[in-house]
């Protein structure tokens, strides 16, 4: 469990949570067609199921000086900019988390480990 604290209190998010969270991000995000684990790819059509057996296999987070350090495998779309791709699901996540939770990040690290049609 993450915790910070504000004037209001202290706030708690279980790791679950933000991994569910940041999976959800990438499916919604244009160009992005799977999220990978290191060992072997899954399908972005399972992430609820992803969420419920492990998604810390797709996503990474550490944590330093109270900042999240985010680390996501990726498949994008063939013929899209990956770039361009790579750049909107970094600044989307960062985004939703800082939104949702109120923790802020300091760094999102994406791996594009393929290129697949939609």
């Amino acid at each position: 469990m993450l915790t910070a604290e504000n004037h209001l209190g202290t706030i708690g998010v279980s790791e679950e949570y933000l991994t569910s969270l940041i999976g959800y991000t990438a499916s919604t995000c244009f160009g992005v067609v799977d999220l990978n684990t290191a060992e072997k790819r899954q399908g972005l059509l399972s992430v609820f199921r992803k969420a419920e057996m492990g998604a810390k296999k797709c996503v990474r987070l550490e944590t330093k000086d109270g900042k999240l350090i985010i680390g996501l495998h990726i498949t994008v779309i063939i013929g899209t900019n990956i770039s361009a791709v790579a750049d909107s699901l970094a600044h989307k996540i960062r985004y939703t988390i800082e939104d949702k939770t109120g923790f802020k990040v300091s760094k999102i690290t994406i791996y594009v480990d393929g290129i697949s049609e939609a």
